[in-house]
């Protein structure tokens, strides 16, 4: 079954599912109506996230992800989604225009916008990281 499919069918359940136990009062009801917009946003996001694949850019990625705290290199970096900083993709780059080394084979402190991606992780879930 397709990702997109499962996605689906856990939504639809979630939402069922969350009918069936509620009474039918208003505040259940706006409580559902919550759930049912929440459910909705990460689906969204995550259909977002997975968009971003190996051979695209630094700066395509970058209109979907931004920077996270903690270690890194510019060939290797975790990002967290803009839109909400638990998301977080793990990525590693190939360098398009300039060494990847220096003479003594240390990673280039420097990353481009037209750096290649080479590897993404499926986004997970984690809480943020702090210098």
């Amino acid at each position: 079954m397709s990702a997109h499919r499962l996605l689906s069918l856990g939504i639809c359940l979630c939402l069922t599912m969350g009918s069936v136990i509620s009474g039918g009062s208003a505040k259940t009801l706006r409580q559902n109506t919550a759930d049912t917009l929440h459910v909705e946003w990460v689906a969204e996001s995550l259909q977002r996230m997975l968009r971003v694949k190996p051979g695209m850019t630094r700066a395509d990625l970058l209109k979907v992800f931004t920077t996270e705290g903690g270690v890194s290199t510019p060939l290797s970096r975790t990002y967290v989604y803009r839109e909400c900083p638990y998301f977080k993709v793990d990525v590693e780059f190939e360098a398009v225009g300039r060494p990847a080394r220096d003479r003594d084979g240390r990673v280039t402190l420097v990353g481009s916008g037209h750096d290649i991606i080479r590897k993404i992780s499926r986004p997970y879930l984690e809480f943020s990281e702090a210098d």
